[in-house]
């Protein structure tokens, strides 16, 4: 993999869990010395999630995978031969990375965002890649 691509290692401890990546991102984003472009985070598992989403309230995670438990629930009966037949679905209807615009160094995040790997498997360990493009 190239140097350019660096790599988070992740170990979640739940079934269904958010992960804030927002703190490591921006760490690798002043070791870098880039100061302007995109940073893309994106995460290689069919399980798993990249959302930009609160950091505030604790109750609005749990509000959002209730949700996809009423959209997408357990226990159903699916094609995949698997138990984790609705975590792909959650994961395909969530999407697997984000674009965040870099300016002056800084994440141009809103100022109640974050950056998270919604865990939608686990418990497991994960790798995020997070990618800086200068621009």
């Amino acid at each position: 993999m190239p140097s350019s691509v660096h790599i988070l290692e992740i170990a979640t401890d739940s079934k269904e869990q958010f992960v804030d990546l927002t703190s490591r991102v921006k760490e690798l984003v002043k070791k870098s010395g880039v100061k302007d472009g995109i940073v893309h985070v994106y995460c290689p598992h069919t399980t798993a999630a990249i959302v930009v989403q609160e950091n505030t309230d604790p109750a609005l995670r749990k509000d959002i995978l209730d949700a996809l438990d009423r959209a997408v629930p357990p226990g159903l009966k699916y094609g995949h031969n698997e138990p984790n037949a609705p975590a792909h679905i959650r994961a395909a209807l969530l999407g697997t990375s984000a674009l965040v615009n870099l300016d002056g160094g800084k994440l141009l995040l809103g100022p109640w965002q974050a950056i998270y790997l919604l865990e939608l498997d686990g418990p497991r360990r994960r790798t995020v890649q997070v990618k800086l493009l200068p621009g």
